[in-house]
């Protein structure tokens, strides 16, 4: 899959919403793939699976970019990333989180980790955010919709003085999980440090839905999920 550069801003400077999962370490490539000098953030934000900041900084290390980590205490409650009394769904049940809101939502984080990156983006006059938002597999997080980042676009354009100049690019938003583990595959993300799982292990669970979706996706793109060889050792 070829990136269409005429179709990205002229400008080579992007604030990166870097979690230190599969999507956005391939997305983080793709603006690399695209000539971005990248500037990455990532959040603490109480969540239980906090390995993924870890990971966050080593894809940071390994892509030659800077990383600052933004701590952020909100009291969200009724997410299975904070209540220890809340299930996280170990079944693949694509159609249940396509028609209903899983319960590892976590109410607009979204909307605040772009609020966080377009204030970055703004004042080091960066030409774009990134980020990893997927539709396709977790169509049941509203913000991670088309009519969401179209709304929040709408926000940067009227809320800032250099709203307009700035792009909001989610590259993988309507890609499957399979076509965006290829992608990264040609890019060469490392695989291996990227994390998906709920859980608060030092390996990945391979239950929860997030692992499973992940198995599915390398499963359908041929491939062997380097980070998943870690549960048989």
């Amino acid at each position: 899959m070829k990136i269409k550069r005429r179709s990205l801003p002229a400008g080579r400077r992007a604030i990166v919403l870097l979690s230190g999962g599969l999507d956005s370490a391939v997305t983080l490539y793709i603006a690399k793939s695209a000539g971005f000098n990248c500037s990455c953030l990532t959040f603490d934000y109480g969540q239980r699976h906090r390995r993924e900041i870890k990971n966050a900084k080593e894809l940071a290390r390994k892509s030659n970019c800077s990383l600052e980590i933004i701590n952020i205490k909100l009291p969200w409650k009724g997410s299975a990333l904070f209540g220890k009394n809340i299930r996280v769904s170990k079944h693949l049940r694509i159609k249940e989180v396509k028609d209903s809101i899983p319960s590892t939502y976590v109410p607009a984080r979204n909307t605040i980790f772009l609020s966080f990156a377009l204030s970055y983006a703004e004042a080091s006059n960066a030409n774009a955010i990134f980020i990893g938002a997927h539709a396709q597999d977790y169509s049941g997080y509203p913000d991670c919709r088309e009519k969401f980042l179209s709304a929040f676009k709408k926000v940067m354009n009227t809320g800032t003085v250099l709203g307009r100049e700035i792009r909001l690019i989610a590259p993988v938003l309507k890609m499957n999980k399979a076509k965006i583990i290829k992608l990264g595959a040609k890019l060469g993300v490392p695989f291996e440090h990227t994390w998906s799982c709920y859980s608060q292990g030092k390996v990945p669970c391979g239950k929860c839905e997030s692992c499973n979706f992940r198995d599915k996706g390398f499963k359908e793109a041929g491939l062997i999920d380097p980070a998943f060889l870690k549960i048989n050792k």
